[in-house]
């Protein structure tokens, strides 16, 4: 364990050098103009003192917009809905669909995952993501811990004068932090029931640090793939294709859990995954609605859309389900719901409300039958992280090039093949495919890293007694 604290503050100074080093040798910062450069200077020094004219004064910077109250009433709001799609809405989805032995250790992931990147994101992740651009590829250190981010008592500084938005800049911080909260808990249900958890600490630093940074960056931080005019509203590539290929990688990497396909695992809890699958719809509305980033109608369409398209897909899983099994289960119908909230989250801010019900329905059969057959290709992908988010998230980043409409984002805004335009699928497939093979090789480097430290496997007796008793010294259900 004192390898790990040490490895993490190692980072924390790793990730503080590039900062310190380019501000060491950035030149001083340049004066306001006085003219001392200029021709007329040079010939004629007395006019220096003078005043200049006021007809040849610059004009003013263009004021920057208000602080919409209604806007950061809304972000507020859907920023805390996100959070509690973590804790506890996924918590308590991925501990129902566990066994009990191993309950606790489950809902620790989601838990912990909130503690480490809530601290992560403030120090380092945040300027990874959305700092100044480095090459396309990263965000720079300029706002490492939050520098240069404008705080309430600085009345020298508007409140949000690097975002250009109707929020503060601090809102906006927390917002994107909760994406990248969940999105470390979403991988955990792949390698779930087999994990130590000082093994998870220091993955999800790493992740978090070297995956999802970089990725956010590319997509919505000013990176390649935004540059290139991939359409990702609310994270389909960001957050479930990003996890889900991650997960899977995990799950080969760490191999099957004891029992796997010689024993029957079941869900310990249904009604537990029922709550966890409302809770999760209903923080779904601050995700994608609050993607918009400003009450407005673009928000109010996203909402529709994500409801409609969950609505869909909890559908099509359970009746592919119905007709493919022999039974509708109320596990299906709560796995299709969030497979059509995964498929919707990059369309949101794209496609009209029949859009999105294809989406959702295709949604629900596609990622049915990807669960059903896993086993079929040999990995152990224990809560089905690759089979619905990163499989859903595919096809909900694909179909975002094929049903992107002008009636959501008007006339000049982004359309997809439907309406003529093939280019924005063939964008779509290529910010896809990076995303996959980045996360998957990455995630796989990272996995080698963190299995030299600390071993990922529990010992054998230590798995079959359960990670509840192993690793944490406790029992759900005394």
């Amino acid at each position: 364990m004192k390898r790990i604290v040490y490895l993490v503050f190692a980072l924390m100074i790793a990730a503080w050098l590039p900062a310190y080093a380019q501000e060491s040798a950035s030149p001083p910062a340049q004066q306001e103009s006085t003219g001392a450069e200029s021709p007329e200077a040079v010939a004629a020094p007395a006019a220096e003192a003078a005043p200049a004219p006021a007809a040849e004064e610059a004009p003013a910077a263009p004021a920057l917009p208000a602080i919409n109250s209604g806007s950061v009433a809304w972000l507020l709001t859907s920023t805390a809905m996100v959070m509690l799609m973590t804790l506890p809405g996924l918590a308590l989805f991925y501990g129902g669909l566990s066994r009990a032995k191993n309950v606790l250790s489950t809902i620790m992931y989601s838990f912990a995952s909130l503690a480490v990147v809530s601290v992560i994101w403030v120090l380092w992740g945040y300027t990874m993501a959305f700092g100044p651009d480095v090459g396309g590829i990263v965000g720079g250190f300029d706002n490492f811990g939050l520098a240069g981010i404008p705080l309430p008592g600085d009345a020298s500084t508007p409140a949000n004068a690097n975002m250009k938005l109707e929020i503060p800049d601090l809102l906006f911080v927390i917002f994107q932090g909760v994406f990248a909260i969940i999105t470390v808990g979403l991988i955990s249900g792949a390698y779930a029931e087999r994990t130590r958890f000082s093994a998870f600490l220091l993955f999800s630093t790493l992740w978090v640090t070297f995956i999802y940074a970089p990725l956010a960056h590319w997509v919505w931080g000013g990176g390649w793939l935004f540059q290139l005019g991939a359409l990702d509203f609310a994270g389909g590539t960001v957050v479930h294709i990003a996890s889900g290929i991650s997960g899977l990688a995990a799950a080969i990497f760490i191999g099957k859990r004891k029992g796997y396909g010689t024993e029957k695992i079941m869900p310990h809890n249904v009604p537990m995954v029922v709550l966890g699958a409302g809770l999760l719809w209903f923080g779904w509305f601050g995700f994608n609605a609050g993607s918009a980033v400003a009450a407005n109608h673009v928000a109010v369409s996203a909402f529709l859309v994500t409801n409609t398209a969950a609505a869909a897909a909890a559908l099509g899983w359970l009746f592919a389900e119905w007709g493919h099994g022999g039974s509708p289960t109320t596990v299906g119908l709560s796995s299709g719901a969030v497979a059509g909230l995964v498929a919707i989250t990059p369309a949101a801010g794209f496609v009209t409300p029949m859009g999105s019900i294809v989406i959702g329905a295709l949604a629900g059969v596609i990622c049915y039958f990807a669960v059903v057959y896993k086993h079929k290709l040999g990995y152990d992908d224990a809560l089905d992280a690759f089979g619905i988010h990163c499989v859903g998230g595919t096809w909900g980043a694909l179909a975002t090039g094929i049903f992107a409409s002008k009636a959501i984002t008007g006339a000049s805004g982004a359309s997809g093949l439907l309406e003529g335009n093939a280019g924005q699928l063939v964008t779509q497939a290529i910010a896809v495919g990076a995303s996959l093979v980045f996360c998957f090789v990455g995630t796989f480097i990272i996995l080698f890293i963190v299995n030299a430290v600390v071993k990922f496997r529990p010992e054998q007796d230590q798995e079959i007694m359960g990670l509840n008793h192993s690793e944490h010294g406790e029992s759900a259900y005394n």
